[in-house]
């Protein structure tokens, strides 16, 4: 818990709460105008306020910002495609091979619309994990980013996907196989409660995704893994990397150099971020794909 004594040292906070208890929502709309990383980060700390009346409304506040921010990208999501037959009420091109069939079974006849068949595409969803560093450095801007992440994940694929949040142990915050739909803020609040203890063990958190992925029944799966990848035992989430069907690892730009090693040794996608709010940018590009 952080108390206001550690606090006053902080920009802006005596702007942001010149109060006990009080959180100005105007001065938190300027700063998240003029720096918004900074003024996510700061209200990510007051979550974790001493004062339990600051803490609730910053972390309600911190709630509805987020899913604002994470809902200004383009709801999208990557698929692949596979051609198959469907009956005529389908929409979709007429199945000329399956077509010429009927009429040849009906022998000169009126053909039932009930043969008749179309081809088009079938688009299963994808299915997406995103794995979370929730080690000791999981505070502020770490925070928020994981926090953009998962709203921008839980609003774009509902229905398939799952959150892992790792450290030394990987633990399933929201599972693939749920058959409850779980709404965005009730997402958010499961991440928002996480604190950040213990190592690093990546091979872990990737072992918990191969195991989510399992349950899903989609044409793509993508794991997302949000960490610096500062891992002493690296070595050992390097099979497991590579096992998967689909890894991209977003790691802050500041701070990738291991990352990238261990994107070098699996071949999956590295993608930097400057702070929180390139977060929602960088899922929507990668569930933009096909």
């Amino acid at each position: 818990m952080v108390s206001r004594q550690q606090m006053m040292s902080v920009a802006h906070f005596d702007e942001l709460s010149p109060d006990v208890g009080e959180l100005d929502e105007q001065v938190m709309d300027r700063l998240l105008a003029d720096h918004p990383d900074e003024a996510m980060s700061l209200l990510i700390t007051l979550g974790d306020a001493v004062d339990a009346e600051l803490r609730s409304k910053a972390r309600l506040l911190a709630e509805r910002i987020v899913i604002d921010m994470a809902r200004r990208g383009r709801a999208v999501r990557g698929k692949v495609g596979r051609l198959r037959s469907m009956p005529l009420r389908d929409a979709g091109d007429l199945d000329v091979d399956s077509a010429v069939e009927s009429v040849a079974e009906a022998g000169g006849l009126l053909v039932d619309s009930d043969m008749l068949r179309v081809i088009d595409w079938e688009r299963p969803d994808t299915a997406v994990c995103l794995v979370i560093d929730r080690s000791g450095s999981m505070k502020g801007e770490a925070l928020a980013s994981a926090l953009l992440a998962s709203a921008a994940v839980a609003i774009r694929a509902p229905s398939s996907h799952a959150i892992i949040a790792f450290s030394g142990e990987a633990e399933v915050v929201r599972s693939m196989s749920t058959s409850e739909h779980q709404s965005t803020d009730g997402v958010v609040n499961a991440v928002l409660a996480l604190r950040g203890h213990g190592t690093t063990c990546v091979a872990n958190g990737i072992s918990a995704a191969i195991a989510e992925h399992e349950s899903a029944r989609c044409g793509r799966h993508l794991t997302v893994l949000l960490s610096d990848c500062r891992d002493r035992s690296i070595e050992d989430a390097v099979p497991f990397a590579r096992s998967l069907d689909e890894l991209v690892i977003v790691a802050p730009a500041g701070d990738a150099e291991d990352a990238r090693s261990l994107s070098d040794a699996t071949g999956a996608v590295l993608i930097t971020v400057d702070g929180p709010r390139d977060v929602a940018r960088a899922l929507d590009e990668l569930l933009s794909r096909r």
